[in-house]
């Protein structure tokens, strides 16, 4: 209390102070500043609660600004905490005080804070760090400074015990430490001991060879005698490692610095620990540094990594080692690196050239980290997304529109990448656009069109009836010219679509229109009714013929039919024919004066017919009459001679004869068309047989017979009933 008086005083006069020393011969310093803000003295801070001074210039003087605040312990039944700040500020202008009202005010809150500090200083009160840490198998010290009422007396000294777990004994807490007596917990035995002066107020505690089960908090109850036991709320939480600590970043990026610390608890006076890294052989340029840090009188080195991570040092193992020299212990931990990092890698299929209706697969694969949201897309569509390292895509009867370029793309917040692919369908020509059958006159220019689809492309050929009509073209589109079209060129056209996988064609019909014309063999000719006339033509549409006669002032069409009109019309050709009976309807000169007319919806033609001079029919009719006299001479001479060598080879007729009329007998004979004789032989010694009946006879195909009667003879042994007994009998021969 002397000691913050004194502060006080110090900032009211010159904005200093000098360092006083608190209960227990430990302190906390706190900085406060000189005139016009140079540093000068510390102040010490009492156990009650916390003090900071502050000092700043201003633009007439230096400033002393305080801040106190006050920490109030009830007793244990009701333990209330009790903060305030207070703020004293004390101008100093050029070495004058500023008004005397101003330094009234100041002794006023002097006073003040006088008063409060006395009134805390009768409360119990404990100050230990609230956590701290040691290794396990080593020490641990737990700092420790209590306070109790200045109305207390200590009745036959003062006795301290440390509890774990709970701070009233009333819940049988383990005793980790008593002042009275070595009765303590069995994990405790041999363990503890108390550094501090109780009697100095220092309750600090030593634990040895400490292990996990350690870990706890741990309480202190001051015995000062009587009645006079307090068992403080106020706690120090134990924590007891068997590794180090190592500070993580929560996110690790590529490419950006990365500061990793590895921290040991120093808190054993009877060694200190070394820290160094393991396995950073294959990071970039790493930085290593020491320091020792200090918090609420508890002590812990570290030792801090410094390097960039590359996405390549994503999964690599990195540990610490913590080890007390003169010791056998060593203490490690290890980490794997979670470098986050964007797509630095995209792999799809190959571009591939499939075939229509083909199960297709296409894959991507993202190296990212975290794991990116892929998406497969056609175009500008998105067909398929998942977030993962991998997707793929199935095409079930790949049609020729699903051709194109299939694009992977890859996004994870720390970075975009994509790769592209080209899917290509094959497939057969579909059948080919062409023009309608057209219908044109002729002379017009003409342009067929034929386009198709394929691929690879097909080639397309124009055939007209068959024939290669133009030139073969290995793109989509062709076009076939017809210039000045002409009856020629009237015809079936088809275009052929023709790849490696299939081909297809389409056909259209080209009529061309145009104004008759007389064929050659249009003409008059004698024949033996008359002379005839032959009309010829061909024209589309097929023209009308009509016949005229000059001399008689007669046209001859199909309504009149006294000169045997005949017409007929077929495939763009007509065909007009006439008889003349009479000769008189022939010129003197041996012609005829007949016209022959021709017709469309395009033009008319009238020819003069000529008419084929009749020597040349005379003479047609003399040689034909001697070529068919020669053939008949011929045929009657061949006759004779193979019916003289038949004779010469059946010898005597005569012989033969009588040789017959011996033994008679009767045959009929039928000649068929297939020139198979049938001879019947009827009655045997001296019997016969009828012929038949002429109906019998008319069932054969008889074309013709000749009877030649040789000569008669009675016949021995007739039948009875006979007139003379006698029979005559013939012999019938077939020629």
């Amino acid at each position: 209390m002397v000691g913050l008086a004194s502060c006080l005083l110090a900032c009211a006069g010159d904005c200093c102070l000098s360092p006083p020393t608190g209960p227990g011969g430990r302190e906390r310093a706190f900085m406060t500043e000189g005139p016009c803000g140079s540093p000068s003295a510390h102040c010490a801070e009492s156990v009650l609660g916390s003090a900071v001074l502050h000092t700043g210039p201003e633009t007439h003087g230096c400033q002393c600004t305080l801040l106190l605040l006050l920490l109030l312990l009830q007793p244990p039944s009701s333990r209330v905490t009790f903060s305030g700040y207070l703020f004293l500020s004390l101008n100093k202008s050029r070495g004058l005080w500023s008004a005397v009202t101003e330094t009234m005010w100041g002794l006023e809150l002097l006073t003040l804070l006088l008063m409060i500090l006395k009134d805390v200083s009768g409360q119990w009160t404990l100050w230990v760090p609230r956590d701290i840490s040691a290794m396990a198998n080593s020490c641990v010290v737990i700092p420790c400074t209590f306070m109790y009422p200045s109305g207390v007396r200590p009745y036959r000294g003062i006795n301290g015990i440390w509890y774990f777990g709970q701070p009233y004994p009333q819940l049988f807490p383990p005793v980790v430490f008593k002042s009275s007596t070595d009765i303590v917990h069995e994990s405790y035995k041999g363990r503890t001991k108390l550094l501090g002066d109780l009697h100095q107020r220092n309750c600090t505690l030593l634990i040895s060879n400490i292990g996990i089960e350690h870990s706890g908090r741990y309480y202190f109850r001051a015995d000062l005698g009587g009645a006079n036991l307090y068992s403080y709320p106020d706690f120090s939480e134990l924590k007891v490692l068997d590794q180090p600590d190592i500070d993580i970043p929560e996110e690790i990026v590529a490419d950006q610095k990365l500061e990793l610390t590895c921290y040991a608890p120093d808190n054993c006076p009877e060694n200190s620990p070394e820290i160094e890294w393991l396995y950073t052989d294959y990071l970039p340029e790493p930085e290593y540094t020491t320091d020792s840090l200090e918090d609420s009188n508890t002590v812990v080195q570290s030792n801090r990594l410094a390097f960039i991570p590359r996405p390549m040092h994503n999964g690599q193992l990195l540990g610490c080692r913590v080890w007390y020299p003169n010791t056998t212990m060593v203490y490690e931990r290890f980490i794997t690196l979670d470098v986050n990092y964007g797509p630095r890698s995209v792999w799809v299929n190959v571009s591939a050239e499939v075939m229509e209706g083909s199960l297709v697969t296409l894959h991507c694969e993202v190296d990212s980290n975290p794991p990116a949201r892929i998406s497969m897309l056609f175009g500008e569509e998105e067909l398929l997304w998942d977030t993962a390292s991998n997707i793929s895509l199935s095409l079930e009867d790949v049609r020729p529109d699903q051709e194109g370029v299939y694009t992977c793309l890859g996004d994870n917040g720390y970075g975009v990448m994509n790769m592209s692919m080209y899917l290509a369908v094959s497939y057969p020509p579909r059948e080919p656009v062409v023009n309608d059958s057209l219908t044109v006159l002729e002379g017009t220019s003409v342009y067929l069109h034929c386009s198709t689809q394929g691929s690879p492309a097909p080639t397309l050929t124009w055939l007209k009836n068959g024939k290669l009509a133009g030139t073969i073209t290995a793109e989509e589109l062709s076009v076939l010219e017809i210039l000045a079209i002409t009856p020629r060129d009237d015809g079936l056209y088809r275009c052929l679509a023709e790849n490696e996988h299939g081909r297809a064609s389409s056909s259209l019909n080209i009529t061309v229109e145009y104004a008759p014309v007389f064929l050659k063999e249009t003409k008059c000719t004698v024949v033996r009714e008359g002379v005839q006339c032959v009309c010829i033509a061909m024209g589309n549409p097929e023209p009308t013929i009509e016949f005229f006669l000059p001399d008689k002032n007669v046209t001859i069409n199909d309504t009149d039919g006294r000169y045997n009109f005949f017409t007929h019309t077929g495939g763009h050709m007509s065909t007009g024919m006439i008889k003349l009976r009479e000769k008189g309807e022939r010129l003197g000169n041996g012609a005829v004066n007949v016209y022959c007319s021709i017709s469309n919806v395009y033009g008319t033609e009238s020819l003069h017919l000529e008419l084929q001079q009749e020597k040349k029919y005379m003479m047609a009719v003399i040689v034909g009459t001697i070529g068919g006299v020669a053939v008949i001479a011929f045929i009657i001479a061949a006759v004779r001679y193979v019916g003289h060598n038949n004779k010469k080879e059946n010898g005597n007729p005569g012989q033969d004869l009588v040789s017959k009329l011996e033994n008679p007998a009767l045959y009929y004979s039928a000649v068929k068309k297939d020139k198979q004789n049938l001879r019947k032989k009827v009655g045997e010694e001296g019997d016969f047989q009828s012929v038949g009946s002429l109906a019998d006879l008319e069932r054969e195909e008889l074309n013709y017979a000749a009877l030649e009667f040789l000569g008669g003879r009675s016949r021995e042994g007739g039948a009875t009933g006979r007139g003379d007994g006698r029979s005559d009998y013939s012999e019938i021969k077939a020629k």
